[in-house]
C-alpha cells in the first residue's frame, strides 16, 4: 500500500484477499504438494524483457519433468527435466526479477524461480498467492533432493514418524483393541493433543472424512483418526518452513536445527547437544526423541514455546548502566495515581497505588487535603466522596514501594493541607517510611543528580521548599500545581499571579532532590536553576516548547528532570502520546494508568526493555554534553546509523471475536496493522490485506520494510483488527521496543484491550534488521552499487570558530571519509554476493556461505574449491575449471 505521509490513516485502506488456500484440503505432507502440482495450476511466467505471460504448469505423472502450455514451442521444448534443476528460490531473487520493469507490482511472497542447467538459467514464475508459491517451491525442492538420494517418504504418508506416533496414541486410547473408537472419544483425544481446536471443527472434519468414504457408521478407525489429526493440526506455513530448513525431509535432525538457530534465529554459541536437548523436550514421538529428530508437531510446539518468543530474554533483566545521573533516564510515571476511573467523577481508590506499584511505576502522585479528626486524606478534589486516609495509603506504598523494582520511587506531593495537618503528614511519613526517606541535602559541589544505583531503595519526595537562607518555621510558597494551572486557564488571565500556600519547615525539609520550581524560559533555567530543582509542564506547554525549541528542550533535560502531565481538558482521563515528550528527553511523562488503549500500550511496552525496573536509559544523543539532537530532524540522525526493519506477517492463531461485535455471528475477517512509533521521521503505519472469515489460522504472508533513523527510540505496535463494514474492531495488540526484537521466525503473544496476555492467541512473523535498505527499484539499487563514491554522504564537521579546536578536528576529516568508503564498499560487496547467491537483501553472511557451500560441492560430493588463508583472510581457490556462474560468485566473495 503506498504510503502518503500527509495522510497517516491511508494505511488502513480496506483490501481483501479471496484466496487463502488453493483448495480446501490443507497441505500437510510432501505428497499433498506433489498431487497439487500434478493437477496443475496457472502461473505467470516472467521474461527479462518486462513481459509477463500466463501459462498452465503441470508436473508429469512420473515426476520426471515440469511442463507448461500453451507454448509456441513443440511439446518437448516446453518442459524442464527435474534432473536439470539446480535450486529453487522463493522471492524476487534473480536478474530477471531485478531488471523487470513490472517487478515492483509483484509480491515478494508470490514470486519463485527455478534455476537450471550448467549456466544457472532461471525460469521465473509468479503464483496467485503465497500459498501456491510455497507449494511449488516445497514440492520442487523435495523432488530435486529426492533425485539425489532415494527417499521412501514419497511412497506413502502413512509410514512417517508422525503416523507411527499417532497410532500409538490411538492404540493407548482404544481400550478394547478393536482398532475403532467412538467419535466422541476421538474428538476428546484430538482436543487433548491440541487444546486450541474448537470441538465443532473436529466433529466437522470427521463428518467430511466419513462422507468422502460414504460410510454410514460414526465410528472412527485408526487411519481416519490419523488423517483428521494431520489435516486439523498441520499449519501449512510451519510445514513449508520445516521442509525448507530440513532440506526437504519431513523432520529436522540436530544439524538442521543448529543451522536454523544460527542462520535464521540469530542464536550464537549453539551446540549439537543443545539442539538434541530441544528435540528431547519438544518432540512428541518416542522414536523421534530416541533418534534425535523433530517432526512437524514437535517443531510447531517449539516455535510456540517461550524459547521462540519475539521478546529478547536478555532484556528481562537489567541490561542498562544504572550509574548515570537520574536525569539521564526515562522514569515510569503515573498521573492521579489514586484514580481507577476518570478524573471528573472517579472516587479515590487504594487499588490505584497497588496497580501502579506492581507495574513498577517509579513516580506516583498524592493529593493531600485536610481530613476530619486531624487526619489528612487523599481524594479526588472533583469528587470528595470516599476519601482515603493518608496514613493507609502511605502504609500500602511502603509495603509495595520496592515490590517490582529496587530503584528510587518519587512521590509527587500535591499539598493542600493546613500547616497543622502538614505536620501530621510528616509524622506519618517519617514513622512509616523510616530510613527509606531520602532527605540528605544536595551537594553544591555536584553538577548532576545522583544515579538510580546510588538511590536504590530510597523514597524521594517532590514538592515545594522554603528558602534555605531564612530561618523560619513556616512561610508562603507559590502553588503551581495542576489545579492552579487549570484555574488560571479558565480565568483566561495568564498573567495572574500564582496563588500562595503556607508551608511548614518540617514538610519543606523532607524535599531534597526534587524541589518544585516554576518554569519561565530556558535562558533563565540554564542560568539560575539548580540540578535538584524540577519543573512540571502541562501537556499544552510541553508541546509548544517541543515544537518551538526542540534542541533546547533536549539540552535542558540533560541536567534537569522534567515532568509532563496530561491536559486538564482530558476530562475522560484519556492519555497523551508519551512518545512526543520522550523524543525531547522528558523523563517523567505522567500517564493515566486507569485508561487502557494505544497510548498506555506504548508506555507499558517501552518500560519492558530494562528488566521492567521502571527506569530506561535515554539514547546517548540525549545525554552527551556535546551532542546535538532535535527530534524533528527529517531523516538521518547525526552519529546514528539508521536500520531497516523487515517484517513478514505470516499467520495468526486462534483470534477471539472482538468484544462488542454483535452483528456478525461467529466469523471475523482479520487484518494486521504494523505501527512504528519513534521520532516523527520514523512514524508510519502499514497493513496487510484482509483474510475472509478465518479466525483459527488466517494466512497473511505479506512482507513490509521500514527505515528506522533512531532505533533506540523506536517501538513497534502490532495490532490485529476485524475488518467490519461498520468500523474496525480491536482483536489484540503487542507493543515492543525495537531494541528488544529477536530476529527470525517468532510468535507474538497478543494482549487484550486492557493489556492482559490472551492464552493461545498469537501472530506468527519473521523479523530481520539490516543496515542497508534493500528496497526500491532493483535497477536503481544496481546502479547505486556501481556509482561508487560520487553519491556518498560523508560526515561533515562544523566549524566552532575556535582556531585551535578546528585545526585539531581538521585531521579527522580524511580518516572519516576513509571509514565511510570502507563501510559503503563492504555493504556494496555484500549486496553483490547476496544477489549472486540468489538470496534476498535480508540474508546474513552465514546464509550466503551455506548457499555457496552447497553449490561448490559437485554431484559426487567432491569439492570444487579449497579454503586457504591469504593475508589473514579466508580465500576460496578453485580446483580445476569452473562454470562462469561460480567464477562470478567467487569474485564477489573475494571482494568482500
Amino acid at each position: 500500500i503506498p504510503q502518503d505521509p500527509s495522510n497517516q490513516k491511508c494505511g488502513r485502506k480496506k483490501t481483501v484477499s479471496f484466496s487463502s488456500m488453493p483448495s480446501e484440503k490443507k497441505i500437510s505432507s510432501a505428497s499433498d504438494c506433489i498431487s497439487f502440482m500434478q493437477a496443475g495450476c496457472e502461473l505467470k511466467k516472467v521474461r527479462p524483457n518486462s513481459r509477463i505471460y500466463n501459462r498452465f504448469f503441470t508436473l508429469d505423472p512420473d515426476l520426471q519433468a515440469l511442463r507448461w502450455e500453451p507454448s509456441k514451442k513443440d511439446l518437448e521444448k516446453a518442459k524442464l527435466d527435474i534432473s536439470a534443476i539446480k535450486e529453487i528460490r522463493l522471492g524476487k531473487n534473480t536478474e530477471t526479477f531485478r531488471n523487470n520493469g513490472l517487478a515492483d507490482q509483484i509480491s515478494e511472497d508470490c514470486a519463485l524461480s527455478v534455476i537450471h542447467g550448467e549456466n544457472y538459467e532461471s525460469l521465473d514464475l509468479v503464483a496467485n498467492s503465497a500459498d501456491v508459491a510455497n507449494i511449488w517451491v516445497s514440492g520442487l525442492r523435495y523432488l530435486v533432493s529426492r533425485s539425489k538420494q532415494p527417499l521412501d517418504l514419497m511412497e506413502s504418508s502413512h509410514n512417517t514418524p508422525r503416523f507411527a506416533w499417532l497410532k500409538t496414541v490411538f492404540e493407548a486410547a482404544d481400550i478394547d483393541g478393536n482398532g475403532i473408537m467412538l467419535e466422541d472419544t476421538s474428538v476428546e483425544l484430538i482436543k487433548k493433543l491440541n487444546p486450541t481446536l474448537k470441538e465443532s471443527k473436529i466433529r466437522l472434519k470427521f463428518k467430511e472424512i466419513q462422507k468422502s468414504k460414504e460410510k454410514l457408521t460414526t465410528r472412527v478407525t485408526k487411519e481416519e483418526f490419523c488423517e483428521a489429526f494431520s489435516e486439523l493440526c498441520t499449519r501449512p506455513e510451519v510445514y513449508f518452513l520445516l521442509v525448507q530448513i530440513s532440506k526437504n525431509k519431513e523432520y529436522l535432525d540436530a544439524n538442521d536445527l543448529m543451522l536454523f538457530l544460527e542462520a535464521e534465529q540469530g542464536v550464537t554459541h549453539i551446540t549439537e547437544e543443545m539442539c538434541l536437548d530441544i528435540i528431547r523436550r519438544y518432540e512428541l514421538s518416542q522414536e523421534g526423541r530416541l533418534k534425535g529428530f523433530l517432526a512437524i508437531d514437535g517443531f510447531t510446539q517449539y516455535l510456540l514455546s517461550p524459547e521462540c518468543d519475539i521478546f529478547d530474554p536478555e532484556h528481562k533483566k537489567i541490561v542498562q548502566d544504572m550509574t548515570q545521573p537520574l536525569s539521564h533516564y526515562y522514569i515510569n510515571a503515573s498521573h492521579n495515581t489514586y484514580l481507577i476511573e476518570d478524573q471528573l467523577r472517579g472516587p479515590a481508590d487504594i487499588n490505584g497505588y497497588v496497580r501502579a506499584l506492581k507495574m513498577s511505576c517509579r513516580s506516583i502522585e498524592l493529593d493531600v487535603c485536610d481530613g476530619p479528626d486531624n487526619e489528612p486524606i487523599i481524594c479526588n478534589r472533583n469528587n470528595m466522596t470516599s476519601p482515603l486516609a493518608f496514613r493507609n495509603v502511605i502504609e500500602v506504598i511502603n509495603k509495595l514501594a520496592f515490590f517490582a523494582s529496587e530503584y528510587p520511587l518519587i512521590l509527587c506531593l500535591g499539598n493542600h493541607c493546613s500547616v497543622q495537618q502538614q505536620k501530621v503528614v510528616v509524622q506519618h511519613m517519617k514513622r512509616i517510611f523510616g530510613n527509606k526517606l531520602y532527605t540528605e541535602a544536595p551537594l553544591f559541589s555536584e553538577v548532576y543528580l545522583p544515579s538510580p544505583e546510588k538511590l536504590k531503595m530510597k523514597i524521594i519526595v517532590k514538592g515545594k521548599k522554603l528558602p534555605c537562607d531564612q530561618d523560619i518555621l513556616e512561610g508562603e510558597v507559590t502553588d503551581e500545581d495542576e489545579e492552579a494551572e487549570i484555574s488560571r486557564r479558565l480565568s483566561e488571565d495568564f498573567s495572574r499571579e500564582p496563588k500562595l500556600i503556607w508551608l511548614c519547615r518540617e514538610l519543606s525539609d523532607l524535599v531534597s532532590l526534587c524541589k518544585s520550581v516554576q518554569y519561565k524560559d530556558f535562558e533563565t533555567s540554564m542560568k539560575a536553576q539548580n540540578y535538584w530543582e524540577m519543573c512540571s509542564f502541562s501537556e499544552a506547554e510541553a508541546s509548544r516548547i517541543a515544537n518551538e525549541y526542540p534542541e533546547d528542550f533536549v539540552n535542558y533535560n540533560k541536567k534537569f528532570l522534567s515532568r509532563v502531565y496530561p491536559s486538564a481538558m482530558r476530562i475522560d482521563s484519556s492519555n497523551l502520546n508519551p512518545q512526543d515528550f520522550w523524543n525531547c528527553g522528558c523523563q517523567i511523562v505522567a500517564m493515566n494508568y486507569q485508561t487502557p488503549g494505544p497510548m498506555m500500550d506504548l508506555h507499558t511496552g517501552w518500560f519492558l526493555q530494562n528488566g521492567g525496573c521502571g527506569y530506561v536509559l535515554r539514547p546517548s544523543v540525549m545525554r552527551d554534553e556535546v551532542s546535538y539532537f532535535s527530534a524533528n530532524t527529517k531523516g538521518i540522525v547525526p552519529g546514528v546509523s539508521p536500520q531497516v526493519l523487515h517484517v513478514k506477517i505470516i499467520s495468526g492463531q486462534n483470534f477471539p471475536k472482538p468484544k462488542g461485535a454483535c452483528a456478525k455471528g461467529d466469523v471475523i475477517d482479520p487484518y494486521v496493522c504494523i505501527e512504528i512509533h519513534g521520532i516523527p521521521a520514523d512514524c508510519t503505519e502499514q497493513r496487510t490485506k484482509t483474510v475472509q472469515q478465518n479466525s483459527d489460522n488466517p494466512i497473511f504472508d505479506e512482507s513490509f520494510e521500514f527505515q528506522i533513523n533512531l532505533p533506540e527510540l523506536a517501538m513497534i505496535r502490532f495490532v490485529v483488527l476485524d475488518d467490519d463494514y461498520i468500523g474496525d474492531e480491536f482483536i489484540g495488540q503487542y507493543t515492543i521496543p525495537l531494541e528488544c526484537l529477536q530476529p527470525g521466525y517468532r510468535h507474538i503473544p497478543l494482549r487484550s484491550f486492557v493489556g492482559d496476555i490472551m492464552e493461545h492467541v498469537t501472530l506468527f512473523v519473521h523479523i530481520a534488521i539490516t543496515n542497508r535498505s534493500g528496497g526500491g527499484k532493483a535497477q536503481k539499487r544496481g546502479l547505486s552499487v556501481r556509482i561508487g563514491k560520487k553519491a556518498r554522504e560523508y560526515t561533515m564537521l562544523r566549524n566552532t570558530g575556535l582556531k585551535t579546536i578546528d585545526d585539531i578536528f581538521k585531521l579527522a576529516v580524511h580518516p572519516l571519509r576513509e571509514a565511510t568508503d570502507m563501510r559503503e564498499n563492504m555493504q556494496n560487496a555484500m549486496v553483490s554476493v547476496k544477489e549472486l547467491c540468489g538470496l534476498p537483501p535480508i540474508a546474513s553472511l552465514k546464509q550466503c556461505i551455506l548457499t555457496l557451500s552447497s553449490r561448490l560441492v559437485s554431484s559426487d560430493n567432491a569439492p570444487s574449491v579449497t579454503l586457504c588463508m591469504k593475508d589473514a583472510f579466508p580465500y576460496l581457490e578453485p580446483l580445476g575449471t569452473m562454470p562462469d556462474v561460480q567464477k562470478k560468485v567467487l569474485a564477489a566473495y573475494d571482494l568482500v
